[in-house]
């Protein structure tokens, strides 16, 4: 199952004559039950690929361990209707996971029950301090080299993608019909490469919502860059966790929404100046 993100399914074809018998390759989505020292805690719709990645990364994400090291195994077992994630913790890890899920049975159904939840959905980020720079280019270079690193997208059209650049390369991309699950699959990825995320930046494929903040500033990430626009909340998380916004990404530019100091414009201004004076005629005596 690991293997498995798309399938040929028939199709009646129409392009304005009579309709025609077809087939095309469809992103395949199925439940992902994750289940912690054999306890389920969320299933999710995802694509079935790169699912160790994701057991990782969404554990890292939502808070239930601090690092790599606190999973002891992730089995995967795949069933009639889905896949379980079967991730086993340390002893520590596990007690203070089961106090979570004690303080979260109750409040659903009542009518005051949200304040605990929106105060948890707002919390204060993981905040990123890093004076890290980025050319302004480099980064349209870089989102330019992601659409090679998606074959799953170019074979189905119906996925998105989460990549990790760092200054220079993009080092490691993972897909998934869902946005949020990508970048829980590159978080994963990401941490069993043991890459530093200090000085580079998540590329993603969709809008950017406050989730795709808050989860690149847990992976200690200075730079988001998206190709479509944020929302309110995406933009106030982003001033409030230290992480620079660049969205609207096109082939001739983007926009950039919060902490904007780490582009480096100055240096493109500084090569201008030295090409003009470099330039005959252009030095007076």
């Amino acid at each position: 199952m690991n293997d498995r993100c798309s399938l040929d399914k028939p199709e009646l074809l129409w392009r304005g004559g009579d309709p025609i018998p077809s087939s095309r390759r469809v992103a395949e989505e199925c439940p992902i039950a994750f289940t912690y020292n054999g306890s389920t805690y969320a299933v999710m719709m995802a694509s079935p690929v790169d699912l160790v990645d994701f057991g990782i990364g969404f554990s890292l994400s939502e808070g239930i361990v601090a690092g790599r090291k606190d999973i002891v195994s992730i089995e995967l077992v795949e069933l009639e209707l889905g896949c379980e994630v079967r991730i086993w913790l340390r002893d520590a890890d596990a007690s203070r996971l089961a106090n979570r899920r004690r303080a979260m049975v109750g409040p659903v159904g009542c009518g005051l029950c949200g304040v605990e939840s929106l105060e948890q959905a707002c919390a204060q980020p993981a905040l990123i301090s890093t004076q890290a720079g980025f050319r302004p280019f480099g980064i349209l270079k870089a989102m330019r080299s992601l659409r090679s690193l998606q074959p799953h997208h170019q074979a189905t059209g119906a996925m998105h993608a989460a990549a990790f650049w760092d200054g220079d390369d993009v080092r490691l991309a993972r897909e998934d019909v869902g946005r949020h699950n990508a970048l829980d699959k590159l978080a994963g990825a990401v941490a069993r490469a043991g890459l530093e995320t200090a000085q580079g930046a998540v590329l993603m494929t969709s809008r950017v919502s406050v989730e795709l903040v808050q989860k690149t500033a847990r992976m200690g990430a200075p730079l988001l860059v998206a190709v479509s626009a944020p929302t309110s909340l995406a933009i106030e998380t982003a001033e409030r966790a230290g992480v620079t916004l660049v969205a609207v990404a096109r082939d001739d530019g983007y926009e950039i929404f919060s902490h904007a100091s780490r582009l480096m414009f100055e240096e493109r201004a500084r090569v201008s100046a030295a090409v003009e004076l470099a330039a005959p005629g252009s030095q007076s005596n």
